[in-house]
């Protein structure tokens, strides 16, 4: 079935927990437990209605108690789709884990109270799927019912982010303005007809009709995870490669390139167990094999030997700061890229891109916790890369702290 990742924003009291436990009661997703809690304490506090953002209420807890959880990964189903939905806080100081959530994102959906409209932290979250190139966002404005589904309200919002949208990259159509009551369940999982003035459609049946975005890239990349070597004397010979294709598909005779060390052979099988494919698509963990005996480890790219990526011992990125120990230029960290590490220096740091797009400062020299900035590397050794635009696996990487081993910093290229 067809998994499509969502990653939501919003800012406190904008009702994103309501709206993802309203899609879970929706969709029978809640179990039945769970919905005796939620009835059970929503008649507790006095409410003559469902509580729905008490889905979620187990993950704030965990967080309040000082339990590390950068972003809540919550799971449901439709019979068209799978979806998981990355649930991130919206608030300045946590714009790593927002980077986080929406950084596999295919789809994000940005909730504005219908009451308050665009504010600060709006455009934060649109400048983030901005950045990390989410090709899908629903602008959700919630809690029409407290507005009387006033049509008017909806329009100047509307207006408001249509000139924020002129800032950015999406074009038109990719952005998806949606009016509902979560609390109420109007145009969450269904239409209703409380906004007759609205002709689109609900919030899940545009989900259930999007493609997911790696259905339209055109690199086929395929990190290698592992070599296979089977003990057994029947497989003396195997040499297996496993990793997970993005991009586009590749086919059994497809003349590939192994990076970085140039050499090339052909696709000779594709296999998932004990089944045998001609062809793998995108998001497809398989094995592969080559028909000639050539040297493949564990860190190394396969691709088609006409779309083979530009490389470079220099780099230049857009970097999210994760850690607590500023980034200065002179520093030295390992860039993991895919399954591959190459140690690097920070050359420069050209400045601080503002979150609200009102530019760059280009005053400071370093990076602190939850600042994104341009950064200039130099590497130990050649990078063959994508820009991110074009390809998210092969346009994006993790700093890792060589003394610490933690994550840093998470980069994208271009």
């Amino acid at each position: 079935m067809e998994v499509l990742k969502i990653a939501t924003a919003g800012s406190v009291d904008d009702g994103k927990s309501t709206l993802i436990g309203r899609l879970l009661y929706d969709t029978k997703s809640l179990t039945d437990d769970k919905l005796e809690a939620i009835e059970r304490n929503s008649k507790k506090k006095g409410y003559d209605y469902l509580d729905f953002s008490l889905a979620t209420d187990g993950l704030v807890a965990e967080r309040e108690q000082g339990i590390t959880i950068d972003v809540a990964h919550i799971y449901f189903s439709t019979k068209k789709k799978s979806y998981i939905i990355a649930d991130t806080p919206g608030h300045v100081e946590y714009t790593r884990n927002m980077v986080t959530g929406a950084s596999q994102a295919q789809a994000s959906i940005i909730l504005i109270d219908a009451r308050k409209g665009v504010i600060e932290q709006t455009y934060r979250h649109f400048f983030i799927n901005n950045l990390l190139r989410v090709k899908h966002v629903i602008v959700a404005v919630n809690k029409m019912d407290l507005v009387d589904y006033d049509q008017q309200v909806f329009e100047n919002i509307k207006a408001d982010f249509e000139k924020l949208n002129a800032q950015s990259s999406y074009d038109e159509q990719q952005i998806t303005f949606i009016p509902i009551s979560a609390l109420k369940g109007d145009n969450v999982a269904k239409k209703t007809n409380t906004m007759s003035w609205y002709e689109g459609v609900s919030v899940l049946d545009y989900l259930e009709d999007l493609k997911p975005e790696y259905d339209e890239l055109t690199a086929a990349r395929f990190p290698v995870q592992t070599v296979i070597r089977p003990k057994k004397d029947e497989f003396h010979d195997y040499r297996g490669y496993a990793g997970k294709i993005y991009g586009s598909s590749l086919k059994v005779g497809d003349a590939v390139t192994v990076l970085p060390s140039l050499t090339s052979s052909k696709i000779k099988t594709i296999e998932f167990f004990d089944n045998h494919y001609e062809e793998a698509v995108a998001g497809s963990s398989v094995s592969i094999t080559l028909e000639d005996e050539i040297n493949v480890t564990r860190g190394d790219i396969l691709v088609k030997s006409d779309e083979v990526p530009q490389s470079s011992k220099t780099l230049k990125a857009a970097v999210c700061w994760m850690d607590g120990k500023v980034l200065v230029p002179g520093a030295k960290y390992e860039i993991q890229h895919n399954s591959n590490r190459i140690l690097a220096k920070i050359d420069s740091i050209e400045g601080i891109i503002a979150t609200d797009y009102s530019g760059e400062d280009t005053s400071k020299n370093q990076l602190s916790l939850n600042e994104i900035g341009k950064v200039n590397f130099k590497l130990s050794k050649n990078l063959f890369y994508d820009n991110y635009a074009d390809n998210k696996a092969g346009g994006s990487f993790i700093l890792i702290d060589t003394q610490s081993n933690t994550t840093a910093g998470v980069g994208f290229i271009g």
